[in-house]
């Protein structure tokens, strides 16, 4: 059986400390709104593209033209900062035949 070497005190402490200070995905509350579930699914497509292409973040924020920190907020639902019209039109560089509806 092979013997499992457990970090140092100090390399815990340090993960630890990046943990703390580390933005986790937004996702929806159960009264969002219609607009709301409209703005989260243009950053579930985006993740999607990102996933299926297999780029990287600051790969798809070169595509996109916005720098890697706001790439993250977006594909982490950090939206409260970015348009409606910004997130159509990240996803129209990505699929300028999208068809979107409303209702």
């Amino acid at each position: 059986m092979r013997k499992v070497k457990w970090p140092s005190r100090k390399k815990l402490d340090a993960m630890i400390k990046k943990l703390d200070n580390t933005e986790g995905t937004v996702h929806l509350s159960e009264d969002a709104t219609p607009l709301e579930h409209f703005r989260w699914e243009l950053c579930q497509r985006l993740v999607a593209y990102m996933y299926k292409h297999g780029l990287k973040q600051k790969e798809m924020a070169k595509k996109l033209g916005v720098d890697e920190p706001q790439m993250s907020r977006i594909l982490h639902h950090r939206i409260d900062k970015v348009s409606t019209d910004k997130l159509l039109r990240m996803v129209q560089i990505l699929d300028p035949h999208i068809k979107l509806r409303v209702g």
